[in-house]
């Protein structure tokens, strides 16, 4: 992995880094989950949403002190692999890989089924399947021949996705009804810890800009900023689309498209076709953000020698890792095509929070062994990282049985594939 600095060019500059971040965070969630938080928690999942995003502000500030270490490719992997030795972060890494195959899923689902606003065609299998291939080869082009042409991609979808979100706000503010608003029954602990959890889709996803440090123009300064710009914006969006959410859509609970409902409620057909556009653009950046990052995990593993060297290839022309661009576009076409929208989001989650919880566990670690200064050192550091595990460990309680066994088996997958080929490494120094 040394060489990567010189091997990978560093394209994404400051702000293509925030709206990288945005583009990573802002995806399908806020299109569907204020209905599903909504049903568990009524009005008060207004605090929900203050809750995740303090929550989530205690992590991006651990991120930005730890990330600020690094200028390789690899993100939460290479933190833990520095802190923690090359085991934890392999899991890690195949956590991080898992997030980002479980997001896609996820999110390419939900894309499908927000076209279904304009025709029932797009429900049908064989339809969404061919959909699935189709998008999926799209962003896998753009993501081959250059990560500044995917920076330039990712900025445009930004700025599309942020202008129908704005408007929607904006717009809703004039069809707010305050009695929508009255404080209804308190829900009880484990639904509004369940409606925290569900969050933690809509807010995660900041780590994947993290991932690509090595294409990063001087990461030590600007990742710190990125992080902490995106997260004011995103958290700002996302509590006032709730707000007139709530205060535009009496039937909030059951609705499975409620930015887009919501807009029909307010505006007519009109309404709900702009959301409903506005919704599939946003999608679609997230869709390519997660493959530019959750590419670079093979790639990143491999420079480790935890996964096979083939991984490690970069295209001589465009300086873009193609095998494992390759690789993890066909797995994630796969799994999108086998798992649905609810059971994918589950896995997705509860990966992120165990990473989330070792990287804060990483700071305390390399505040000990890495004793210069020459990075961006938040203020109570160490308090903040154990809040954040808490925290973690706190959501983590709200998660079933099944979904914690899911993700475990995904896991020991994983280490499954670190053990053989270990041992084929071994078998041939040994020959």
């Amino acid at each position: 992995m040394e060489n990567q600095t010189t091997t990978l060019k560093r394209g994404i500059r400051r702000w293509d880094l925030v709206f990288l971040i945005i583009n990573s965070v802002i995806g399908a969630g806020i299109f569907a989950l204020p209905a599903k938080v909504f049903a568990l928690s009524g009005v008060y999942s207004i605090a929900a949403f203050l809750i995740c995003a303090l929550v989530m502000v205690v992590l991006i500030l651990v991120f930005a002190e730890v990330s600020s270490r690094f200028d390789k490719t690899g993100g939460p992997y290479l933190y833990v692999h520095t802190a923690f030795g090359p085991i934890p972060a392999f899991i890690i890494g195949w956590l991080l890989m898992l997030t980002r195959l479980f997001s896609y899923a996820t999110l390419i689902n939900l894309l499908i089924l927000y076209l279904t606003f304009f025709s029932n065609f797009f429900a049908r299998e064989e339809v969404r399947i061919g959909m699935i291939l189709l998008i999926t080869g799209i962003i896998t082009y753009f993501n081959w021949i250059g990560v500044k042409n995917t920076a330039k991609v990712s900025n445009v979808l930004t700025v599309a996705k942020l202008i129908p979100l704005a408007l929607f706000i904006i717009v809703g503010f004039f069809f707010i009804n305050t009695d929508y608003l009255e404080p209804g029954p308190v829900p009880s602990i484990a639904d509004f810890s369940a409606s925290t959890l569900l969050l933690i889709f809509a807010f995660g996803g900041f780590e994947a800009g993290l991932v690509n440090s090595g294409e990063i123009v001087n990461p030590k300064k600007n990742l710190p900023y990125g992080l902490m710009m995106a997260a004011t914006i995103i958290a700002s969006f996302y509590i006032l689309i709730q707000i007139v959410s709530i205060g535009t859509l009496p039937d909030l609970a059951n609705s499975e498209k409620p930015l887009a409902d919501a807009a029909n409620q307010m505006l007519g057909y009109w309404g709900g076709t702009f959301i409903t556009i506005g919704a599939v653009i946003s999608i679609l950046g997230t869709l390519n953000v997660q493959i530019l990052s959750g590419s670079r995990l093979p790639f990143a593993l491999s420079g480790e020698d935890q996964l096979p060297a083939l991984f490690g290839k970069i295209h001589p022309k465009f300086a873009t890792p193609h095998i494992s661009i390759l690789f993890f576009s066909s797995l994630v076409a796969f799994v999108a095509i086998v798992w649905g929208f609810m059971n994918s989001l589950a896995v997705s989650v509860i990966a992120r929070l165990i990473l989330y919880a070792l990287v804060c566990a990483s700071l305390i670690k390399l505040r000990k062994s890495q004793t210069t200064r020459d990075y961006f050192r938040v203020r109570y550091g160490n308090a903040l990282a154990i809040i954040g595990i808490l925290a973690t460990l706190w959501l983590l309680s709200g998660t079933q049985a099944k979904e914690i066994w899911d993700t475990f088996l995904w896991t020991g997958i994983g280490v499954l594939i670190f053990i053989i080929h270990k041992w084929r490494g071994k078998a041939k120094g040994e020959g």
